[in-house]
């Protein structure tokens, strides 16, 4: 994979030859994900995900090696000189930028944390000063260039994100690199751009300190930078805030309303190559007398199939107070935040918004004649990595196309691994008032079935033909078994494509 870059020089941020001496140095001081959690204890780990340090300040008093590195890097707590060169190769690190001396002490120029890989590769991800997780440090006047660290967006994208390997691989936006670093493991070429060349730079010391192969950097927004260039992969955490303005590069998106993702979407299906799949997390808004999905269905590009998942979904109240206070408007001048307050209700109101939306997005350039387009509501809890349902979703949707009724019944099913069954019902009753399909993995659906739904999953070992099983229950049930096919192909098309039976060997 080659390094080959089209960014500007970077001014304030390390140079990244000295990466992999300062790598050697974070792991023997164990400063790994595993190695913070052992010192800081759960309580204190789990603070730092809330910007809160007090607990770990207090963990690392004793001043050895990680007590310094985590100072340094997680708390930007100034170290002693003499600590910070047991810790470090400080020559180094002083001469390539990633600490600087003040007096007597040391300072990190650079927010560095570490990441668990997939398959526990103790990675590293750079990003401004105070700005790891969450918010940008919550200051209405900071620097609209700055770089965010990995937070839970990032973290809900790379587990959506489908891993099968692939020749060459895009993260747009890339940020501090965290889908260029995950899409390094099984992309033979990575690309990655940003608007922002400050997230350019960042990106390529969070590769080269998580010795990941190097991606190829290009300056630009949205498709620009990559010309005519496709992909088998195209992954992207936009800046997706629905704004009035642009004021922070690394959320608000600078066109119109959702705008942003409108286009994204609509654009990459001409940057696939077949097969391939996009990925994105978007905002859309809820806008009068439109139907959402009806609004997500026509984002869709020609040949495409899309499954659209909406997580979560806030009033133009609520999502303006959120977004108000991750940029630190909610402190200071009671004033200034009515004024901006106002500002985002008169932009919600001029374009008919009652809600914003929030989400996933995949794209699969399948070049069907009848896509299918799937947009749907889950606010509920799923099971992250969710790659392998992604796609086996869209596995089911090819088997659905070109399987009708017929061909449903002549096939053989597997009941899913993770399905179980259960009886609701009064205690006693010899009969349940209804019986619940429920998935333990992925995405956690359940459903209700009827006697004949539930009799029919049970028997799903593959070894007999869908209509053989409802001839055999027509006869227990007393039910007429040509009746019983007829009605039985739509409930059972469903079952499969909620992931709840498996042809017998389709996927495999």
């Amino acid at each position: 994979m080659g390094g080959v870059s089209t960014t500007r020089a970077v001014s304030g941020l390390p140079s990244p030859t000295s990466a992999p001496r300062l790598r050697d140095a974070l792991l023997t001081g164990a400063f790994t994900a595993d190695g913070l959690l052992d010192l800081l204890g759960a309580p204190a780990y789990a603070a730092l995900a809330r910007s809160e340090t007090v607990p770990a300040l207090r963990a690392t008093r004793g001043g050895d090696v990680l007590d310094a590195l985590i100072r340094l890097f997680l708390l930007q707590s100034p170290v002693p000189r003499e600590s910070a060169r047991a810790a470090l190769p400080l020559a180094e690190c002083l001469a390539d930028g990633w600490v600087v001396g003040d007096g007597d002490r040391v300072r990190a120029t650079v927010d560095i944390r570490p990441y668990s890989g997939p398959d526990g590769e103790d990675w590293y991800v750079v990003s401004d000063l105070g700005c790891a997780v969450g918010g940008a440090g919550g200051s209405a006047d900071q620097d609209e260039q700055v770089v965010l660290g990995v937070g839970g967006a990032s973290t809900t994208l790379a587990g959506i994100t489908v891993r099968t390997p692939v020749a060459s691989a895009l993260d747009l936006g890339t940020g501090s690199g965290i889908q260029a670093l995950h899409a390094a493991q099984h992309a033979t070429r990575v690309t990655a751009t940003d608007l922002n060349p400050r997230a350019l730079h960042i990106t390529r010391l969070t590769l080269a300190l998580s010795a990941a192969p190097g991606a190829e950097l290009r300056e630009g927004s949205l498709f620009e930078p990559v010309a005519q260039d496709t992909f088998d992969l195209i992954v992207s955490n936009p800046p997706f805030v629905i704004s009035p303005g642009a004021r922070l590069t690394y959320r608000d998106g600078g066109m119109g309303g959702d705008d942003l993702c409108r286009s994204l979407v609509q654009q990459a299906g001409d940057r696939l190559n077949d097969g391939g799949y996009a990925q994105f997390l978007a905002n859309w808004q809820h806008v009068d007398g439109e139907p959402w999905q009806e609004r997500l269905r026509s984002w869709v590009p020609r040949g495409c199939d899309a499954w659209i998942v909406q997580r979560e979904v806030q009033d133009i109240t609520q999502y303006a107070e959120l977004w108000l206070r991750d940029s630190g408007d909610h402190r200071g001048d009671p004033e200034r935040y009515r004024r901006r307050y106002e500002e985002w209700l008169d932009e919600f109101e001029a374009r008919g918004t009652r809600a914003v939306g929030f989400g996933w997005i995949t794209l699969r350039k399948s070049g069907a004649e009848r896509p299918s387009v799937v947009a749907e509501e889950w606010p509920h809890p799923v099971e992250q990595p969710l790659g392998t349902s992604v796609r086996a979703h869209f596995d089911r949707q090819d088997y659905l196309r070109t399987h009708d009724d017929a061909a449903l019944l002549a096939d053989h099913f597997l009941l899913a691994p993770e399905v179980g069954q259960e009886q609701v019902g009064l205690p006693g009753e010899e009969h349940p008032e209804h019986v619940v399909l429920r998935q333990n993995r992925g995405m956690r659906r359940a459903t209700k079935v009827d006697t004949v739904g539930a009799g029919f999953a049970g028997a799903c070992d593959g070894t007999l033909p869908a209509g053989r099983i409802l001839d055999a229950i027509a006869q227990l049930i007393g039910e007429d078994p040509v009746l019983l096919r007829d009605r039985t192909p739509q409930a059972l098309r469903l079952l499969v494509e909620e992931g709840f039976l498996e042809p017998a060997g389709a996927f495999r």
